[in-house]
Order: C-alpha cells, then sequence, then structure tokens
C-alpha cells in the first residue's frame, strides 16, 4: 500500500512514518492488489488533540476515518481499527451488490468474522419541499433540532443540503 503523509503545523518524523507505516500493514489483506492503493494520511494539531484523517480511494468506493486524541499514537490506532471494522462490515453488502463488476480492489476471499448487527432503515418518511433560502433553511433546521436539513434551493435553484459541521457551523451541498 503507497501511504502519502502530510502534516500540518507537525513535522513528520521517521518514528511517526513507520509507526503508520506498520499500523497500515494490517489493512493491505483486505485489498486484491494492495501495492495499487494509495492511503492519504492528513495529521493535524488543534488545541492539544492530534487529528488523524485517512483516505483510501479505491476503484469504486472511498473508505475514510478520522481520530482525535491527545495521543498521536493512540489515534493511529483508533483510526485504523475504524477502517478494519468499516471494510468487514460492508464487505458482504459490497460483495452481494457488485457481484457481476470486476476489479473492486477487495479482497472477498479473506475469511473475516461476519458483524452480526445487520443495517437497515427502520423509519420512512414522506414530506413536501418548499423553495426557500439558505437562511431560512438554517432556522428551519435549528427549530427541528436536526443536523441536516434537504430543501429546494431558491438562489441556486436545485435541491440542498444544509448540514451541521464538526466545528458546530454549517456546510451546504447543492445537488444539480
Amino acid at each position: 500500500m503507497i501511504i502519502t503523509i502530510r502534516g500540518g503545523k507537525l513535522t513528520i518524523t521517521p518514528a511517526i512514518k513507520e509507526q503508520i507505516e506498520s499500523k497500515f500493514r494490517r489493512l493491505e489483506k483486505y485489498f486484491e492488489n494492495p501495492d495499487t492503493i494509495t492511503a492519504h494520511v492528513n495529521i493535524k494539531i488543534k488545541n492539544i488533540d492530534q487529528i488523524i484523517e485517512v483516505t483510501i480511494p479505491t476503484n469504486k468506493f472511498t473508505v475514510r476515518a478520522e481520530e482525535s486524541h491527545n495521543d498521536l499514537y493512540a489515534a493511529i490506532d483508533i483510526v485504523i481499527d475504524k477502517i478494519e471494522r468499516q471494510i468487514r462490515k460492508n464487505k458482504t453488502k459490497i460483495k452481494n451488490k457488485y457481484k457481476s463488476v470486476e476489479n473492486l480492489d477487495f479482497n472477498f476471499l479473506l475469511e473475516t468474522e461476519e458483524e452480526t448487527e445487520e443495517e437497515q432503515i427502520v423509519k420512512r418518511k414522506d414530506m413536501e419541499m418548499k423553495p426557500m433560502d439558505e437562511e431560512e433553511a438554517l432556522i428551519q433546521a435549528e427549530l427541528l433540532g436536526h443536523d441536516f436539513f434537504i430543501f429546494k434551493n431558491l438562489n441556486e435553484e436545485c435541491i440542498s443540503v444544509l448540514y451541521k459541521r464538526k466545528a458546530g457551523n454549517f456546510g451546504i451541498i447543492n445537488v444539480k
């Protein structure tokens, strides 16, 4: 696996690089050709927290995880565990959905313990979407107490998703 490491406000020492590379070797068994997979690792510092973001793009999917901890080495361990859990959890779903698609980059022959908890849709809701501007959508989301709100955007003339970011501010995704 090819690993690109970037450090914001942090110098990547040989010890940090070796720790990341050794932990990522655990993930190679989940990919058919790990030598062709590139993992992007971004390490940032915010106050006393060390934040590690990992993104692994494949042909059809992107695996991503982020972890924040005051100890960088603990954050590395936790983020690797998260990615491994994501791959194991979704392996069967991906295999069943894309039976006929070749070269998904995942190694489906690898036997791992199956996750017993099956995700399913437990609620479905139909609602009418009235056109509104972004400010009204923000008010609506806050009144409902939701972390996201979908609306017909008057200004952009498209469907938009207003979502609350980790920092507490909001972002908008426009679907055109």
